[in-house]
């Protein structure tokens, strides 16, 4: 708890002097879309790491907190500041509704049932059109005012600044749920349902609280993501942004805190540099992740938590023979 806390602490320090000594335009849009993605794979990996179930339809709450924040910005004026927050409760109360459903059931169901309901919101977005406006999308969202000598970069540096706190709140708010009775109560769920239900625990309690805090999270990133795009589409529910969040997870290691920071880090990165590849980079992706699957079944951080672990444990045995030889 203490080793993955320093991690956080210092990976967050890094993130936080970054504009001062970075000031291209290019590359603090590349740190932003990182903190992003951050908050969005720590969300998905509160259901997919720590409860067991494998959602594939997280993107039902990023659309709904866009949505949310782009109509309540056009159409009556609400800032920033409060859209953000509104676009998070309102997501967090689809949560309820989804989950309220999707979690009575497991395995393969849970999975096909998940991804239905955020095809069926697409379609949504897609046809109600005195709402959303239909394919064209919600266009011209406001973005905060700046002063008149700011410019793009200062607009850059601003939205950093947003975005560092937005991944610090998911931080704080997911390691105070992973920590407490609850997060214990969702992790022997997901090590077996059974035997947790035994103990007196009730697995569709915890695992709607874990479930409603990634639905709050995603959908302060949607209204963070119409803010700083300034347009919103039914492209927010496709399954784009689901694969990267998966390969997040996966890569950085589920199950962790940790792991979805390098995620973010490592796929943004890798994005940007095969953008050129175009299609290529899907099947390269998919190697990847195939790779990780296979290799480091507990991605990256798992896999160094469990090097550290080996250490110490050989740590004492490595002691003993010395300790006799002193001795003799």
């Amino acid at each position: 708890m203490k080793f993955e806390k320093h991690c956080l602490v210092v990976l967050m320090a890094l993130a936080a002097l970054l504009p001062l000594a970075v000031r291209d335009q290019y590359l603090l849009h590349i740190a932003i879309m990182v903190l992003f993605y951050a908050v969005l794979a720590s969300s998905l990996n509160l259901v997919v790491g720590y409860v067991g179930e494998f959602s594939l339809g997280h993107t039902a709450f990023l659309g709904t907190g866009a949505y949310a924040a782009a109509i309540l910005s056009t159409r009556y004026g609400w800032p920033m500041w409060a859209t953000v927050p509104m676009a998070g409760l309102l997501a967090a109360v689809v949560g309820v509704v989804i989950g309220g459903i999707t979690l009575r059931l497991q395995g393969p169901f849970f999975v096909i049932v998940t991804l239905s309901f955020a095809e069926v919101l697409r379609l949504v977005a897609d046809n109600w059109i005195g709402l959303t406006n239909g394919p064209m999308g919600i266009a011209g969202i406001p973005q905060p005012t700046l002063p008149g000598d700011a410019g793009n970069l200062g607009a850059k540096q601003l939205y950093y600044a947003i975005a560092w706190v937005l991944l610090a709140v998911t931080l704080y708010l997911s390691f105070r749920f992973v920590h407490s009775n609850a997060g214990r109560a969702a992790v022997a769920v997901r090590e077996n349902r059974y035997v947790a239900q035994s103990i007196g625990i009730r697995p569709l309690s915890y695992s709607m609280l874990a479930l409603v805090l990634g639905a709050l999270l995603s959908g302060m990133a949607g209204g963070f993501y119409a803010h700083y795009i300034s347009f919103v589409g039914p492209e927010m529910f496709k399954f784009a942004f689901m694969v990267s969040m998966i390969i997040m997870v996966l890569i950085g290691g589920k199950g962790t805190l940790v792991g979805p920071l390098v995620g973010a880090l490592l796929v943004t990165f890798l994005e940007e540099y095969l953008r050129e590849a175009k299609e290529l980079r899907l099947s390269i992706f998919g190697l990847v992740v195939i790779a990780i699957v296979l290799f480091l079944p507990r991605g990256l951080t798992g896999f160094l938590q469990q090097w550290r672990a080996s250490r110490k444990a050989a740590a004492p045995n490595i002691a003993a023979p010395k300790a006799q030889r002193r001795t003799a």
